[in-house]
């Protein structure tokens, strides 16, 4: 099994090569961002900073306003992954 800095890692490298160039807004670059403001937050409040990583590089992997409105695409991609 691996540890979370491995699994943090590998959904990094997963997230990044599939939104490395989206240009919605949804793109790595705001994935950055988002992942950074979950990191401050994580300081300042009592909570699984693993799992708030984790949800701040997952959060958009499929928005829904990219897939005809379907709102299980996303947490289904999201699910995969954490089961692989």
């Amino acid at each position: 099994m691996c540890d979370q800095a491995e699994i943090l890692a590998q959904t990094e490298a997963y997230v990044k090569e599939k939104l490395t160039g989206e240009g919605s807004g949804h793109d790595w670059w705001h994935i950055v961002r988002v992942r950074q403001n979950a990191r401050t937050l994580c300081a300042h409040e009592q909570v699984d900073a693993f799992v708030v990583e984790l949800a701040a590089l997952l959060h958009d992997i499929a928005d829904h306003k990219f897939h005809d409105g379907d709102t299980s695409v996303g947490p289904r991609l999201a699910r995969e992954w954490l089961t692989s």
